[in-house]
């Protein structure tokens, strides 16, 4: 009975002490201070994206046991569209949805794979230019942490009046959808005009605009359909995102916050994302075209001919441009093509 005694007292000691051990082996995540981080955009809450954002903030705080929660703020609540870098930069959020072309000249970089006719759909096209981007993104961004880029499904130009080729465009007054889309109308000979996407609307109503470049399911969000009528039938470019993050609001994360964090700045979680508006801005073609009074600009062959050769043009100009940032343009172009053909996302 003396040894059986003592034998339950060992069993009792040692299971105490591997509990110990246990408690001992996991502080990190018992002691992690709950954190709440503010995600800003500027889109509408009805916006595909928003609850994207919502799935990718409860996957974090689950990652994290409950101490990373995430608080988004659309629709410019905390500042306008254009602001949202130097929103994550200053701390006025601790995260944001950039969109890097409405702020020309200043990311010279992540602008190349805004270059027409490169990419064929949103989704894998996504992955693909996170992939690619990071590796420049230390560098063009460094006043903020990139979590990850992502691009929209291929946009077009939405008129008043047919544009089919780049000699159309001649004269008329476009709201671009980013700084390479500028370029590509200043080439053929239009007028930009810059305002926002949720502005886009109102310069389209009083004629301070006769044509957008726009994805075309957002087209219905911002209620664009009902001020233009004609719409050219070709993936002529994408825009690209970053989410960015507050470098300060970064480092105050514990060790195994930043691990979940760093597991939630991906590629695969870049295409997760951008999954569901993709599809959105795809169903938006034949929506659009279904409806009385719009009507599909299908460019000839020789049309198409004409937008490269400007393309073409655009292209060197990158080259120039990235050149004065210590970038080889045209290696970097390669790198990105390769990133897309990997994917299947090039046009």
């Amino acid at each position: 009975m003396t040894s059986i005694r003592y034998s339950y007292v060992c069993a009792a000691v040692l299971g105490l002490g591997v509990a110990l051990g246990l408690a001992a082996a996991q502080p990190a995540i018992a002691q992690d201070k709950t954190v709440t981080l503010r995600l800003g955009h500027w889109l509408p809450p009805a916006h595909p994206l928003h609850p994207a954002w919502q799935e990718w903030g409860k996957s974090l705080e689950t990652a994290t046991n409950g101490t990373v929660k995430v608080q988004i703020f659309p629709a410019q609540q905390l500042g306008a569209a254009k602001d949202h870098y130097d929103m994550a930069r200053d701390g006025v959020a601790d995260l944001t949805y950039v969109n890097p072309g409405y702020t020309p000249g200043r990311f010279p970089v992540i602008a190349g794979a805004e270059l027409p006719f490169l990419f064929s759909n949103g989704k894998s096209g996504s992955a693909a230019i996170d992939t690619w981007y990071k590796k420049y993104a230390a560098k063009e961004m460094a006043d903020v942490k990139v979590c990850m880029a992502f691009v929209h499904e291929p946009g077009s130009f939405h008129s008043r009046k047919k544009i089919a080729n780049p000699a159309d465009v001649k004269d008329m007054k476009i709201r671009p959808g980013n700084a390479s889309v500028a370029r590509l109308v200043t080439l053929a000979g239009g007028t930009n005009v810059q305002v926002s996407a949720p502005e886009a609307r109102d310069a389209l109503e009083r004629g301070v605009a006769d044509a957008i470049t726009f994805p075309w399911g957002s087209l219905f969000l911002f209620g664009v359909d009902k001020v233009v009528k004609y719409h050219m039938e070709a993936p002529l470019y994408i825009s690209n995102f970053v989410l960015a993050m507050n470098k300060g609001s970064y480092d105050k994360l514990s060790a195994n916050q930043k691990k979940a964090m760093d597991a939630h700045c991906t590629a695969e979680w870049s295409q997760k994302i951008n999954t569901p508006w993709s599809d959105f801005e795809h169903a938006g073609v034949a929506k659009m075209l279904a409806l009385p009074g719009h009507e599909g600009v299908k460019p000839s062959a020789s049309d198409l001919a004409a937008w490269r050769k400007l393309s073409d043009e655009m292209t060197k100009a990158w080259y120039a441009d990235v050149q004065k940032v210590g970038v080889n343009g045209e290696q970097a172009l390669n790198e990105l093509k390769a990133e897309l053909k990997k994917r299947n996302a090039a046009f």
